[in-house]
């Protein structure tokens, strides 16, 4: 009987593989990505055990591979893991069991599926398999002396494994791509003869063993004899002369030596280094300027002057990172995948630094990070919140105890190279002190013409930035300083709309928290009536920080139910967050309020996003008097006094005795006084409150206005209008004025937004009254549930 007909045919789903070959007795990871494989790997979601076949590719170029693009010998294999990376992306940790053969085709659809037999292994045993194993062991243990990048499990395999044929096929998975390719891995595999299976490998090895001897003979042969080896030659014989005189040097220095012999600063940080070390050679170890000395020598040789990553920019690639870790922000994906573009076509690989602007918790950050992965470069934020002093920049001088280099370059030292992605987060929020003005340090760091001789105070000598990739993030634009903005390209990342903010939980933030909190959607599974109502009740932002907290706290919930040993599987819908999280945290919006006269709705801009803004007015028995109230700054004081100087100035158009305000004295007020309120877009809602009042008219409860009046009666435009309509829609707003000069602000409004609003362009206040006022007899409408 032959080998492949010891056992039954089975069928098994096949996955294929480009670039790699699984061996059997071999546990190994690969990436999952292509439609078919995901299909694959997600059916077996949940299954104990499954078994797979696994067959390499003969071309790795194709996409979408069918059984004539395959091998027809693979390994049958378990799944042991599997981690979800991403939307379609999966890590599949796999154990090969057995070799197989493809006997018939099933189908490719939806993954491929084949009647396979497996084949027996040999495992009897003699003297001359036992020789030739021996070989192959201490062929490979010197290749490994030889090349320590080998993985360290092939050290073990060598010791443990004693069968011939899986000590063959391990060794060759151990090896690199290089020393093996996919067809000579492939050769392996088909081969069945456990005694030429071995000699097959210990071929392998013994080239990869020839070739590594060649290139040492060459490399010994051109050595560079030159000034680093003369030192390094007279290096040792003072040390020999000193322990003859019986003055040692400490071993400590000597290894500083060697650090700065290694580190390839240039020549001028590489004088400062030698003059230090000869001053360190002379100084008593226990004196202070002894270790502050070192210290710097330290920093200089831990520097990355030499050193970087390769860029490995591709359009098509950075558009799948961006969408794996983002969901929405097209115009913000297609401006990053844009500077992405030149920075490829572009030899210097400079240019402008993107600054993003948006409300907290909308994705900053984190497009910082997806911009280093799809460049293969490294990483490292910056927090520049509440810094106040220059020196965090800059670094302090040596002459100061405790003096440090600036954070530029400890992220550097950190990450270790000269080209990372560094993320200055927060550049809004720097202060300015006695201590100098961190944002005019910054000025230098941020300029492609200075950058590339950046001096920090500390380390006192030019180190180049200009390889670094610049990333700046921020809340209120309004308080960077204006050189620094001048050298900033602003990308706006405005806030989530509700279905947006909806698909990111179902996507994103649901699977993370359940990983986070070691559940299943088996025991958790979020309903979009749960989502909804976390969205809805308890939870008002622009972005989705504390969406994730509140489904967080679910998620501790049954957490803390399974711990005390119940079994539970809960289906969150929103009845169940309601009984988890407690009362509502947030009523609706248009809840607030009432539709009598003097009270209107307002928007207006945050550093979080919109909001809304309710503007009430009241008058009592007085002289004229003109209260304002609500914390309110001196341009939303002028916005009232402007409202009141133009109903007065129109009273006879407006039906109102001129005379109004001699016998009533008027109070404007703006809830929620613990909040200082400021800015030029609340005149148009002012006016329509004390309008409102004066004619004893109510408010559409319904529509939303913003916009500035000048005592002309003209409606000027505003800004914020995308951050506004997004807090309308949020609120349930379903008419909005604004500013005809602000109708080409309505292009950046998400269309499904639009879609539930309808806007109002006015140019004159005329225009206001008849759209925003019910008739004087008019019942006013209860509030309604939010939806």
């Amino acid at each position: 009987m032959s080998q492949d007909q010891r056992f039954e045919i089975e069928s098994l789903p096949i996955l294929p593989l480009r670039n790699s070959v699984v061996f059997p007795a071999s546990v190994v990871p690969i990436n999952v990505g292509r439609p078919r494989s995901v299909r694959l790997v997600e059916d077996l979601l949940g299954q104990e055990r499954a078994i797979v076949g696994i067959v390499s590719q003969r071309d790795a170029s194709v996409d979408e591979p069918t059984f004539d693009d395959l091998f027809e010998v693979g390994t049958v294999a378990r799944v042991v893991k599997v981690i979800r990376l991403g939307p379609s992306n999966y890590s599949v940790v796999l154990h090969g069991l057995s070799r197989l053969r493809l006997v018939n085709r099933s189908g490719i659809e939806p993954y491929m599926r084949a009647k396979v037999r497996r084949i027996a292994e040999d495992l009897e045993r003699d003297g001359d398999l036992d020789r030739l194993a021996n070989q192959l062991r201490d062929a490979t243990r010197e290749l490994l002396g030889l090349m320590p990048n080998l993985p360290k499990e092939t050290q073990g395999v060598l010791e443990n494994v004693r069968e011939a044929g899986s000590l063959a096929d391990l060794i060759t998975s151990n090896l690199t791509s290089e020393q093996a390719s996919v067809p000579d891995r492939q050769t392996i595999l088909e081969t069945f003869d456990v005694k030429a299976r071995v000699i097959a490998v210990t071929q392998f090895v013994q080239r990869q063993l020839e070739l590594f001897r060649v290139r040492r003979e060459v490399s010994t042969m051109v050595a560079d004899e030159g000034k680093s080896q003369r030192e390094q030659i007279l290096r040792q014989q003072m040390k020999s002369i000193r322990e003859e005189l019986g003055e040692g040097e400490d071993d400590e220095l000597e290894e500083l030596r060697e650090k700065v012999r290694l580190a390839q600063l240039p020549e001028d940080a590489q004088k400062i280094a030698k003059k230090q070390l000869g001053r360190l050679s002379g100084m008593h170890q226990q004196s202070a300027e002894f270790n502050v000395t070192r210290t710097y020598v330290e920093w200089l040789s831990d520097l990355p002057w030499q050193k970087t990553t390769t860029d490995k920019i591709d359009v098509q690639d950075c558009k799948r990172c961006l969408d794996e870790d983002h969901f929405g922000l097209d115009k913000v994906k297609k401006r990053i995948v844009e500077y992405m573009a030149v920075r490829k076509l572009r030899s210097d690989k400079k240019g402008p630094i993107l600054c993003f602007v948006g409300p907290p918790g909308v994705g900053k950050t984190s497009l910082g990070r997806s911009i280093a992965r799809s460049m293969g470069r490294r990483y490292h934020r910056i927090a520049l919140g509440g810094v106040r002093d220059e020196a965090e920049i800059r670094g302090h001088r040596r002459t100061y105890v405790g003096a440090l280099p600036g954070r530029i370059i400890q992220g550097l030292k950190k990450v270790a190279v000269k080209n990372p992605v560094l993320v200055l987060d927060e550049i809004d929020k720097m202060g300015v002190d006695v201590a100098g003005d961190p944002a005019s340090a910054l000025l230098e760091v941020l300029d492609p013409a200075q950058n590339g001789t950046f001096q920090d105070h500390y380390i006192d000598t030019p180190f180049d930035l200009s390889q670094v990739t610049f990333i700046a993030t921020a809340n209120n634009p309004d308080t960077i300083p204006g050189p620094l903005w001048d050298r900033l390209e602003v990308i706006e990342v405005p806030g989530y709309t509700r279905a947006e903010k909806r698909n990111i939980a179902r996507e994103f933030l649901c699977p993370k928290q359940l990983s986070s909190h070691g559940l299943t959607d088996e025991r958790l599974e979020f309903e979009a009536s749960g989502i909804g109502a976390i969205i809805d009740h308890y939870t008002r932002e622009a972005g989705v920080r504390g969406l994730e907290r509140e489904i967080g706290s679910v998620c501790r919930h049954v957490a803390m139910k399974l711990a005390e040993g119940e079994d539970v599987r809960i289906v969150a819908d929103q009845a169940k967050v309601e009984e988890i999280l407690g009362a509502p945290k947030y009523l609706p919006d248009l809840a607030e309020r009432v539709s009598v006269p003097g009270v209107a709705t307002g928007l207006a801009w945050t550093p979080s996003g919109g909001d809304i803004l309710f503007i009430e007015a009241t008058k009592m028995p007085g002289k004229g008097e003109v209260v304002v109230t609500g914390n309110l700054k001196s341009v939303m004081q002028e916005s009232a006094q402007a409202a009141m100087s133009f109903v007065r100035s129109r009273a006879k158009d407006l039906g109102l005795d001129p005379e109004f305000l001699k016998t009533i004295d008027l109070h404007l007020h703006v809830p929620k006084g613990g909040t200082p309120k400021d800015g030029p877009s609340a005149g148009v809602t002012m006016f329509s409150a004390v309008t409102s009042l004066l004619l004893q008219c109510a408010v559409r409860r319904e529509v939303a206005m913003t916009g500035e009046i000048t005592l002309r009666g003209a409606v000027l435009p505003v800004g914020g209008i995308k951050e506004k309509l997004l807090a309308a829609h949020r609120a349930g707003i379903t008419e909005v004025l604004l500013p005809e000069r602000n109708q080409r602000d309505l292009e950046d409004v998400p269309k499904d937004v639009l879609a539930g609003l309808k806007v109002h362009l006015i140019k004159r206040i005329e225009e206001i009254l008849p759209i925003v006022l019910l008739p004087p007899d008019a019942v006013p409408e209860e509030p309604a549930e939010s939806p």
